[in-house]
């Protein structure tokens, strides 16, 4: 069952559709919320409140996105409102991993350069590599336009390769407006 068939199921109050439904996008939006606030609990809590929001208000998406879309927009301004709340939460990275040693494998090294990303360069590459959404799904979420999420994303990537001790690309090798 595709995600807006399940959504509108919720929409009638189908309570095994919300728990598919949970099932498949409560770990991706921990993910999401997770760079939005950086703390596991603060991010669980956005997943819930993002969840409740799901539930009581499925009957409103009218499909002029992808569910996708829909559900990470919703988790955004949870966390928003919560990073409002109390701003001192996003200053001190907490919860993400054990801190000390140095990254041995390349997959944690460059989670570690993410988190020395500023907020709104990681939230694009978090959004484009780890959730698969389009450049044009983004600027919908964080209701930008799709190039700024373009300039977002070329500052990240070079920001990335200057973390990871990564070489400039070469001539003609941009990157900044691939669609992923």
């Amino acid at each position: 069952m595709d995600d807006a068939e399940l959504l509108f199921r919720i929409s009638r109050g189908d309570e095994g559709s919300f728990k598919k439904f949970y099932e498949r996008f409560a770990p991706r939006v921990f993910r999401y919320a997770l760079t939005l606030v950086r703390d596991r609990y603060l991010a669980e809590e956005v997943v819930q409140e993002t969840m409740v929001t799901v539930w009581k208000s499925a009957k409103n998406f009218r499909g002029h996105s992808q569910v996708s879309t829909w559900v990470f927009g919703i988790a955004r301004n949870h966390a928003r409102s919560l990073l409002r709340r109390a701003p001192e939460i996003a200053e001190e990275p907490e919860g993400l991993e054990e801190r000390g040693a140095e990254p041995v494998d390349q997959g944690e090294r460059v989670r570690k350069a993410l988190e020395k990303l500023p907020a709104l360069e990681r939230e694009v590459v978090v959004l484009a590599f780890y959730q698969g959404v389009s450049y044009r799904e983004i600027a919908e979420i964080l209701g930008i336009p799709e190039g700024t999420v373009k300039s977002r994303m070329f500052r990240a990537r070079k920001h990335l390769r200057e973390l990871l001790g990564l070489e400039s690309p070469g001539p003609g090798e941009r990157g900044d407006d691939a669609e992923v």
